[in-house]
């Protein structure tokens, strides 16, 4: 989304952020399908395709978003612990966590890439 949003509106290829980030361009292209399932990005086919985000930066939540790619219901688990039913942690750390990620839900994408031409320079956009 970093990616994106330096180059937002722009089309992207996978293999140019892959390169860029130097991950696997196949585990990128499941993140992708994800991503674009979920309505975060748009995937555009043929000759000149690629993929861009599908709303503006600053209308794209990091709470909704880190929300979905990481499934964060709580930062810890008790499930395997004996005394789980009849102790308090486990209302506290679902306490906590919504605090944790109610922050990101103060913030969008944009936040993220406001310094557009370093961010660009850094993963070799011209």
């Amino acid at each position: 989304m970093v990616f994106l949003g330096a180059r937002e509106g722009e089309l992207c290829s996978i293999r140019e952020i892959a390169t860029a980030f130097s991950i696997s361009q196949n585990h990128l292209m499941k993140v992708v399908q994800d991503l674009s399932a979920a309505g975060f990005i748009e995937s555009v086919r043929g000759r000149g395709g690629g993929i861009r985000m599908r709303s503006p930066a600053t209308s794209i939540n990091l709470g909704r978003l880190i929300r979905h790619t990481e499934g964060l219901t709580d930062l810890l688990e008790c499930s395997e612990c004996i005394v789980q039913r009849a102790c308090g942690m486990p209302s506290i750390l679902s306490e906590a966590t919504a605090a944790f990620v109610g922050v990101f839900d103060r913030y969008s994408v944009a936040d993220l890439v406001h310094r557009k031409d370093q961010l660009r320079a850094l993963l070799g956009h011209r």
